[in-house]
Order: structure tokens, then C-alpha cells, then sequence
């Protein structure tokens, strides 16, 4: 493991006393388990198993052929923002079979990541739906598997989303880069929230 962050990694501050959930979700092989692990300040929980002949026909591996893990459950990883606020990252499991799982998920969400891969775009329709059906607010972040990029207006126009639905690319396996993807998540929550309030 790299020292850099090895070393990031901490306990829980016994003055923590505000857990906020975030959640991260899109389709199958889009890099949330990635995003997660990435920006974790903790050993992330992940429940990826081992992809069996039992997936075969059952799940789509077009354009992720080479994958050979696969979340089952969920991902998780923790964030503390300071002393008394902690945030709690929940990867969902990307394939139509673990899809009932999303619903538990989204309950206390405060806000939530939709991660696509542009060479697959249709397979984060769901994640969208699910999350307007909710009314949860979501921020779209393209993930960079370092094929053609798609302009800003493409990506928008394929998943029809509102101006105010913040759109971002992003390198999940950079800590930075994925810290960038959250802090827009709580920008928007902000304007989200300071709106409702007018």
C-alpha cells in the first residue's frame, strides 16, 4: 500500500457526533468501488466477489469484458470534514440484479454521485431515474477510462439532465480528482438547499 496513504488513514475522532451519507451509484463497471477506495480516509468496506460462470447471460459485461470482480452488497468509506462531521461514502453495486438493494441506500442520503462511463452511457439511465424518482440531489461525474472524451453537451443531452444537474469528468483512481467530484456534490447541496429556502 502507498505510504502517502497509508498514513491518511485514521480513527474515528470520539468527537464525530454528524454522519452524512453520501451515496455513489451507475451502472455496471463504471469505477464506484474505485472512487470510493480512492478518496477513503479508511480501509473502505467492499463485498466484490470473484465474477463466476453463474453471472454469465444473467449480467452484461459489453465493454468491461476484462472485469473479473463485481460488487454484490455495497462499498463503503468514511470522510472526516472536521472534528464533529463525518462523511459516509456507500458505493452501489452496478448490475440489474442488485438493483433492489438501491432503495435501502438511498434512505437518509443526503446527495448522491451518478459515475458514468461515456462509452456506456445508457447503462446510467437507471441511477438517474432512481435518484429523481427520490428526489435525492445528484451531481454526474464521467469517469475517464482514456477513451474519446464526449462534450459536456453531449454527456447532458444523452441523459437529459437539467441545467442545475452539476456534470464533471473525473479520474476515480485519483484522490484529488475524486475529492473534486464530491466537493462539487456539496456545492450543489448547498445551492440545493439555500434555493429550497427562498
Amino acid at each position: 500500500m502507498d505510504s502517502a496513504i497509508s498514513e491518511q488513514r485514521q480513527t474515528l475522532s470520539s468527537t464525530a457526533d454528524n454522519g452524512l451519507k453520501i451515496v455513489v451509484v451507475g451502472g455496471f463497471g463504471v469505477g464506484k468501488t474505485t472512487l470510493v477506495r480512492s478518496v477513503s480516509e479508511i480501509r473502505p468496506l467492499n463485498t466484490e466477489e470473484t465474477m463466476s460462470q453463474a453471472g454469465e447471460g444473467i449480467d452484461d459485461t459489453g465493454g468491461v469484458a476484462a472485469k473479473t470482480a463485481t460488487t454484490v452488497a455495497f462499498d463503503f468509506g468514511r470522510i472526516s470534514l472536521d472534528a464533529h462531521n463525518v462523511l459516509y461514502l456507500f458505493g452501489a453495486p452496478g448490475q440489474e440484479r442488485f438493483w433492489f438493494l438501491w432503495d435501502r441506500l438511498f434512505s437518509g442520503t443526503l446527495g448522491a454521485v451518478v459515475l458514468v462511463d461515456t462509452r456506456r452511457i445508457a447503462d446510467s439511465w437507471y441511477a438517474v431515474d432512481r435518484l429523481e424518482h427520490h428526489g435525492t440531489p445528484f451531481v454526474v461525474a464521467c469517469n475517464d477510462f482514456g477513451g474519446t472524451a464526449h462534450p459536456a453537451a453531449e454527456v447532458r443531452d444523452a441523459l437529459d439532465l437539467p441545467d442545475e444537474v452539476p456534470l464533471v469528468f473525473c479520474d476515480a483512481r485519483s484522490r484529488e480528482s475524486s475529492k473534486q467530484v464530491l466537493i462539487t456534490l456539496v456545492e450543489h447541496l448547498r445551492d440545493v438547499v439555500a434555493a429550497a429556502a427562498r
